[in-house]
């Protein structure tokens, strides 16, 4: 498998090349040359693989010969290592558990694979890469604890001053050895832009082995297309049609879906639920993409204004407006509609929702016909991971887990730094 440029077409990049570089050198996201279709064998076997098979089956269509089998069956194996439910709510509705795993968030997926990767070329070349990421909640631990500890990779993540929860910080800022905070004065999207501008410095680019593990990286990516398979599979057998409404921030989430409808999963709809930062539930509706400045809300993750994966949303559609909308509805909701909706769904069946998940859970409301649909709203993060504001709507204590209870009671380390990029550039220059 090859990879292109989303500004240029013409070049070729092979898996390896595309995941150590992050960002093509033209600002550009690396995507497939071309999307691989699942042959009607393995849609026959599929409600009888483990997620980490379904993990090898996908993955090594992607990976080519840049990883061997038997290291792609045991990276799939040692990242999928959780449960993924399918967790039923109520008539037709239906919840995919994506915050089991280490860090209680969905990134956990898309990092420990890009981690185990990243590790794999690093041993393959033995030459130190510096990891940028750009947070917004739930990446940067995630993808701290992926890499921590790995021989040959430093990390650093950005994350926006007072804007991410307080178990987030504190699980971006206390986990040292190879890992560093940088604490912005600004937004999710100035973190962002302070990574992309990174990547295109030649000075920084002669000094250091740069990468991405945003999910601009296409091997965060790639993995969140797993688990769609493996919902579907949980779901069966069912002669309803299947949708699925995806908390949308950056947009990795809903093209990782994306792509396994075109590798072939029979997956009838999207719903690309977003809060008040709605700027491609915007682009949906007239068809125009204007990107915004951020708006800081209760469901934080998705507080992005200029997302990343839209460039790739509109690759898989030859950015046919009129195609993309047959696909994927929009929808966007206010953080008092994200507080009801977190005590309703726990009113009338004790389910404990997230504010992302109570955004997932709304978009999938309004769009179900539970006559002939069946829909799964993703649960991307452990609701103890918004404690005060879950706290505050339910008036009940939330469980913290053993592993966020840990991090709330280690000392922060964090480094806060301006928007400017000639700061960003000196603190990489002498780190």
């Amino acid at each position: 498998m090859k990879y292109f440029s989303t500004n240029n077409k013409d070049i070729r990049y092979s898996f390896k090349e595309a995941v150590i570089k992050g960002l093509a050198p033209d600002n550009g996201l690396f995507f497939p040359v071309s999307i691989p279709k699942l042959d009607d064998e393995f849609f026959q076997r599929l409600t009888e693989l483990s997620l980490p098979e379904i993990g090898y089956e996908v993955a090594k269509l992607f990976v080519g010969d840049d990883i061997s089998d038997s290291d792609l069956k045991k990276i799939t194996k040692e990242v999928l290592n959780f449960p993924i439910p399918v967790v039923p709510i109520e008539d037709g509705v239906n919840t995919l558990e994506l915050f089991h795993g280490p860090t209680c968030a969905f990134k956990d997926v898309g990092a420990r694979f890009m981690s185990r990767c990243l590790s794999a070329f690093a041993k393959q070349d033995q030459e130190e890469v510096t990891i940028l990421v750009a947070t917004s909640g739930d990446t940067g631990s995630a993808v701290a604890n992926g890499f921590l500890g790995v021989e040959g990779v430093k990390v650093i993540i950005l994350y926006p001053a007072g804007k991410v929860s307080k178990i987030q910080e504190q699980q971006l800022t206390t986990m040292g050895q190879n890992i560093t905070a940088l604490e912005v004065d600004g937004t999710f999207d100035d973190c962002q832009a302070l990574v992309k501008t990174a990547f295109g410095d030649a000075d920084l680019n002669a000094e250091l082995s740069l990468t991405s593990a945003n999910s601009i990286n296409i091997a965060r990516l790639l993995p969140q297309s797993f688990y769609y398979f493996y919902a579907w599979a949980q779901l069966q057998p069912t002669d309803k049609k299947v949708v699925f409404s995806v908390p949308s921030g950056n947009y990795g989430n809903l093209t990782g879906g994306l792509l396994a409808k075109q590798m072939g999963l029979p997956i009838d709809s999207f719903i690309a639920s977003a809060n008040i930062n709605k700027v491609v539930p915007d682009y949906l509706s007239s068809g125009k993409y204007e990107p915004k400045a951020s708006v800081q809300t209760i469901s934080n993750a998705m507080d992005v204004g200029a997302p990343s994966n839209f460039a790739r949303m509109m690759e898989l559609y030859q950015e046919k407006h009129f195609d993309i909308i047959k696909d994927v509805k929009g929808a966007w909701f206010s953080d008092k509609e994200t507080q009801e909706a977190i005590a309703d769904v726990y009113s009338r069946n004790k389910y404990i929702l997230d504010p992302h998940g109570a955004v997932g859970y709304l978009g999938l409301k309004r769009y179900l016909n539970t006559e002939d649909e069946v829909g799964v709203f993703l649960e991307t993060a452990h609701p103890a991971k918004f404690k005060d504001t879950v706290e505050k709507v339910l008036n009940i204590e939330i469980r913290v887990p053993d592993y966020l209870q840990e991090c709330l009671g280690k000392e922060k380390k964090s480094i806060l730094i301006s928007k400017d990029f000639s700061e960003f550039k000196s603190f990489l220059l002498l780190k």
